[in-house]
Order: C-alpha cells, then structure tokens, then sequence
C-alpha cells in the first residue's frame, strides 16, 4: 500500500516526526488526542509496511527500523553493501546505498545534493556544508543512526 503524501494522517505523522507533541497537533487542527493518536497508530503501520516492502523489493536485509521516523537501515544482498531506505515528504520513499562514488562525474549528483539537504531538514538535523554527497550521506546517516 503506498503512502498517502498528503494526507491528513500523513501530515500528521510528519509533524510527530518533527517533534511536535500529539496534543499540538490536536489542538492545530481541533480535534481529539485520541484522533490523532489513532492516525498515527495508522501511519506507522503503513510507514512499516512500506519500508518493508520497499526493503523486500530491494533485497535489503533489515537490521533495524523506526516507523515513527521513517527509516530502515539494512545490508544490500545483491550489492553488499549497507542501505538505508527511507520516508521523504518531499521525494517519497527512497533507497539509498552506502558507496563511494565518483559524485562530480554522475549526472544525479544535484539531485542527490537536494535529496539529501531536504530530507536532513525535515529531520531538523544540521549537516556540514560540502559538495560531496556522498560524506553529506555518510554524516546524515550517521546522525540518524544515533537517533533510532
């Protein structure tokens, strides 16, 4: 089942993700505690399955999983390597694979850039600035890692 972007219960979970208390939410959007508890219930749900799914289709074996933060990290059978698969508001669900890579050569490579500040900033996490991403990779996940 594909997650709903923009959907209320989306919104919401984004919001939680943020670190804004469920009572906040309530209140922004007057109703019930236990309705939005019951959104995010769902969401996690259907974030966990979507990560899974996601993972299956990948051929990622799961090491560990934070539906509440959106992201799986796991090893890449085919290419063993370690991969990260992850909930995005703005780019959807994506799988990225720890590499190292020829960045200023590859044509995604501001696409990456963009992945990856966007989605540190919806996590509130600072990064240092390079024009590397693969080291901007290696630190966002690194600091996500402490987190889940």
């Amino acid at each position: 089942m594909p997650l709903p972007l923009n959907d209320r219960q989306f919104v919401f979970w984004r919001l939680r993700r943020s670190g804004l208390p469920n009572i906040h939410i309530a209140e922004r959007f007057s109703i019930s505690r236990q309705a939005v508890s019951k959104a995010l219930i769902t969401m996690d749900r259907k974030v966990e399955e979507t990560l899974l799914d996601m993972a299956n289709a990948n051929q990622i074996e799961v090491e560990r999983l934070n539906a509440e933060k959106g992201i799986l990290f796991g090893r890449s059978v085919p290419f063993d390597a370690g991969a990260i698969v992850f909930v995005s508001a703005n780019h959807g669900v994506q799988v990225w694979y720890e590499h190292e890579g020829d960045c200023g050569a590859c044509p995604r490579y501001a696409r990456c850039i963009e992945l990856l500040w966007d989605y540190a900033d919806e996590l509130g996490i600072a990064l240092t600035k390079t024009d590397d991403p693969t080291r901007m990779a290696d630190e966002l996940f690194a600091k996500l890692r402490e987190l889940v």
